[in-house]
C-alpha cells in the first residue's frame, strides 16, 4: 500500500464523488456502494452503552484503526419506557442522555464512517428483555417475537416513531446508514416440533420498514448452521454470526445465497460475564487468525464487539442455560459489558486494537483518509470517602409513595403504577405484619424467586448473605424451590417482615417460551409455620431519578448489617474517569448524581465499576450505595477494573 496522505480522499469524499445515485447494493458476488466496489469493515458501538460526551472519541477510534462502518443496535424499552411514551433525547426519562440516536449517527458521518442499523423490535445484545419493554407482559396471551396481532401492534406503533428518525439519515438521502437489519437471530427460535420461525412476522417487519421510506439494503443474521429458517431467501440478505471457522460459516451462506456477497454480522470479539463465572477473555491470538482468515476469503466483517460498554443502570440482561422454563438455569449478566474487544469498557486501546489495525491496513484495496489515533481518556484515583449517612429499608419504605394492599401476591410487572404499565426495573418490597410469632419460626416462598430475596424482621437481616458462589444454592435464589427460612430464635408478639426482591435482569436470548419473565414473587404462595400469608403491603423499589434526588432524612450509620442506603458527598474540581472498588461491599447497586450506575457483588467477576468523567460534575457529588447485606465504611476509588479470568477460545464453544 502506499502512503495515505491529506490528498487521499476521505471515505464519502471516494464514495459518493459525482453525487449519490444508488446505495449498497448485494446483487453480485461483491458489495457495491453508489456503483463502487466496498468490503464492509464495521464495528458494534452501542451507543445507549457509551455516555454521549465519548460518543466522538469511540467513533473516531473506531475509523482511526481503517473500519469504514460503525453498527448499533436500537433498544425499544429505552426508548418507549411507558407504552406511547417516547425519549429519543428529549423525552425527559433517567436514560435521556443516552438516547439521542439521531445524533450519535450524525457524528458518525462526521467521522466519515457509514452506518448498519439492526433496529430490533428485539435486539438480544445481552440487555434487558433483550430490549423488549416489559411493559408488553402485562398483555394477555401477547406472543413474543411472531405475526400475533397484539405484538405486531406496538411495535408497529413504536417503529412509526423510530424509522422516521432512521429514514432521514439513509446514505441514498445523505445520511450514514448503508444497511438495516430485520429482526435478529430469528433463527434460534426454532424448536422442532415445537416452534418455527414465523415467515410471515419478518415479512410485516419487512414491510414496516418499507412503508416508513426505508430503501437502503435489509439484512439478517443467524449462524449459517441454520440455513434460511430464519431469514427471507431472494428478499433480503443473510449474515453469519461466529467465533471462528469462517470457512465454514462463509461456505454455507454461499451454499444456500449463491452470487452474493459474504459478510459476518457479528465476529465475536470477546464474550460477556454472567455473574459468579470468572470473568472471559479471548485469547488475542486466536482473534487474529479468524479475523485473518475472514478477511482473506474474502468477506465483509462486523466486530461484535468494538467497544463493549457499560449496561448501566438496571439493564443487564440474563440467560437461561437449561432447557426449563422454571427460571432454575437463570444466569444474570454483569454490569460490566467489556467483552474483551479491541477497546476496552472505558475507551482504552487493546492489542486487538492494533491488530485490527494491521490487519485492514493489510487487505483493504481502498485508500481513504484516516484520522490520527485519539489519544486516551485520562483517569484519576479520587480519596477514598467516609460513608456520611444512612437511611434503612424501613425508612426507605417510607419514602415511597406508591403502594398496594392485597391479598394476592403480584409480580412487579402488574403494580398499577407509571400510568398503569406496571414496574419496570429495581426491587419489589412485599410487607407482612406478623403477630405471635413463636421461636424458631419457618418462613417458606413456594415456587422459585424471580430472581433474589432478603428476608428482614421490624428492619434486621434474617437471611443469609450472598459471599461465596455456593450461597446462590441456598435460601433466597432462583436455583431453590420451595425454600425455607428460620426466622431465629426470638419470639414476638408482633413483627414486621419484608421481603425484598430483586430483578437482576430478564432474559434477553433463548426459546420464546422463556421471554415470559415476570419478577418478584408470584408463582405460588408465602406461608409461615405452614400458614398461608395474607394481607401484604407492596412497594416498588424503582430508584428513579426523581424520587432519589427527593431523599431527605439522612442519618449518622448506626447498623452496618441489612438493606440499607449509604451516603457520602464528594468534592471534584477537574471530573475524570475512574473506577469505584467495591470489593468491600457485599451486593447491591451504586447510585451517581441520581442515576443508577449499576451493580455490584462480591461473588464477582466484576469487582470494580466503571465511573465515566461526564456523569460527574465539577464540584460537590452525591454516591449511594444500596446495600443488600453488610457495608462497608466508606467509598474507594481505583484506575483500572478489577475481575475475576479465566480464558476462553471462543464463545459458548
Amino acid at each position: 500500500m502506499s502512503l495515505i496522505t491529506s490528498e487521499t480522499p476521505t471515505l464519502y469524499e471516494h464514495y459518493t464523488a459525482g453525487g449519490i445515485h444508488t446505495g449498497l447494493n448485494a446483487d453480485k458476488p461483491y458489495f457495491t456502494l453508489n456503483d463502487k466496489n466496498i468490503s464492509i469493515y464495521s464495528g458494534a458501538v452501542h451507543y445507549f452503552r457509551v455516555p454521549k460526551q465519548y460518543w466522538r472519541d469511540r467513533l473516531r477510534k473506531l475509523r482511526a484503526a481503517g473500519l469504514n462502518t460503525v453498527e448499533t443496535y436500537v433498544p425499544w424499552n429505552l426508548h418507549e419506557p411507558q407504552p406511547d411514551s417516547f425519549d429519543f433525547g428529549q423525552g425527559g426519562s433517567d436514560w435521556e442522555d443516552f438516547l439521542d440516536v439521531r445524533e450519535f449517527l450524525s457524528i458518525a458521518k462526521e467521522e466519515d464512517l457509514f452506518a448498519i442499523v439492526r433496529p430490533g423490535p428485539y435486539i438480544c445484545s445481552e440487555w434487558e428483555f433483550g430490549g423488549l419493554p416489559s411493559w408488553l407482559l402485562r398483555e394477555p396471551g401477547i406472543k413474543f417475537r411472531t405475526s400475533d396481532a397484539v405484538f405486531m401492534k406496538y411495535v408497529s406503533r413504536y417503529f412509526s416513531v423510530l424509522l422516521p428518525i432512521l429514514a432521514m439519515l439513509q446514505f441514498t438521502k445523505g445520511g450514514p446508514i448503508i444497511a438495516f437489519q430485520v429482526e435478529n437471530e430469528y433463527a434460534s427460535t426454532y424448536q422442532p416440533g415445537i416452534f418455527t420461525p414465523d415467515k410471515k412476522y419478518l415479512k410485516q417487519l419487512r414491510q414496516i420498514l418499507i412503508d416508513h421510506g426505508i430503501v437502503e439494503l435489509l439484512m439478517t443474521s443467524d449462524a449459517a448452521g441454520y440455513g434460511t429458517i430464519g431469514s427471507l431467501p431472494g428478499l433480503v440478505l443473510q449474515t453469519a454470526n461466529f467465533a471462528s471457522n469462517p470457512e465454514q460459516e462463509f461456505d454455507q451462506l454461499k451454499a444456500f445465497q449463491p452470487n452474493r456477497p459474504i459478510m459476518a454480522m457479528e465476529y465475536w470479539t470477546g464474550w460477556f460475564d454472567h455473574w459468579s463465572e470468572n470473568h472471559h477473555l479471548r485469547n488475542d491470538s486466536d482473534f487474529r487468525n479468524n479475523l485473518e482468515r475472514i478477511l482473506r476469503y474474502p468477506a465483509s466483517v462486523n466486530m461484535y464487539m468494538f467497544i463493549g460498554g457499560t449496561s448501566f443502570g438496571f439493564m443487564n440482561g440474563a440467560n437461561l442455560n437449561t432447557g426449563l422454563d422454571d427460571n432454575s438455569g437463570y444466569e444474570p449478566d454483569t454490569t460490566s459489558y467489556d467483552y474483551d474487544p479491541p477497546l476496552a469498557e472505558n475507551g482504552d486501546y487493546t492489542i486487538k486494537y492494533v491488530m485490527v489495525k494491521e490487519l485492514l491496513k493489510k487487505y483493504n484495496p481502498i485508500e481513504t483518509r484516516l484520522p490520527q489515533t485519539p489519544h486516551l481518556v485520562p483517569r484519576v484515583v479520587y480519596k477514598s470517602q467516609t460513608i456520611q449517612g444512612q437511611l434503612t429499608l424501613d425508612e426507605i419504605i417510607y419514602r415511597i409513595p406508591d403502594r398496594l394492599y392485597t391479598n394476592h401476591l403480584r409480580p412487579m410487572e402488574y403494580l398499577p403504577i407509571n400510568n398503569m404499565s406496571g414496574q419496570s426495573y429495581g426491587y419489589i418490597i412485599y410487607r407482612h405484619r406478623l403477630f405471635d410469632l413463636p421461636r424458631s419460626s419457618k418462613l417458606t416462598i413456594g415456587g422459585r424467586i424471580h430472581d433474589t430475596v432478603v428476608v428482614t424482621l421490624n428492619d434486621h437481616l434474617i437471611s443469609r448473605p450472598l459471599d461465596v458462589v455456593s450461597d446462590l444454592d441456598g435460601f433466597g435464589f432462583w436455583r431453590t424451590v420451595d425454600s425455607t427460612l428460620d426466622l431465629g430464635s426470638a419470639a414476638y408478639t408482633y413483627a414486621v417482615m419484608d421481603l425484598m426482591v430483586e430483578n437482576w435482569g430478564r432474559v434477553g436470548y433463548g426459546k420464546l417460551s422463556q421471554f415470559y419473565q415476570f419478577k418478584g414473587l408470584w408463582s405460588t404462595d408465602v406461608y409461615v409455620n405452614r400458614e398461608k400469608l395474607q394481607d401484604w403491603e407492596i412497594f416498588p423499589l424503582e430508584f428513579k431519578k426523581s424520587w432519589t434526588k427527593s431523599l431527605t432524612g439522612w442519618h449518622i450509620p448506626f447498623k452496618s448489617t441489612g438493606p440499607a442506603l449509604y451516603k457520602t458527598d464528594i468534592f471534584i474540581d477537574d471530573p475524570r474517569d475512574t473506577y469505584l472498588d467495591m470489593r468491600n461491599w457485599c451486593k447491591g447497586i451504586v447510585i451517581v448524581n441520581n442515576f443508577v450506575l449499576g451493580r455490584y457483588s462480591r461473588i464477582g467477576p466484576q469487582q470494580t465499576l466503571y465511573l465515566p468523567g461526564p456523569l460527574l460534575r465539577k464540584g460537590w457529588n452525591e454516591i449511594l450505595v444500596f446495600e443488600h447485606y453488610r457495608a462497608a465504611d466508606s467509598i474507594s476509588f481505583i484506575d483500572s477494573p478489577m475481575f475475576k479470568t479465566r480464558t476462553i477460545r471462543e464463545k459458548g464453544l
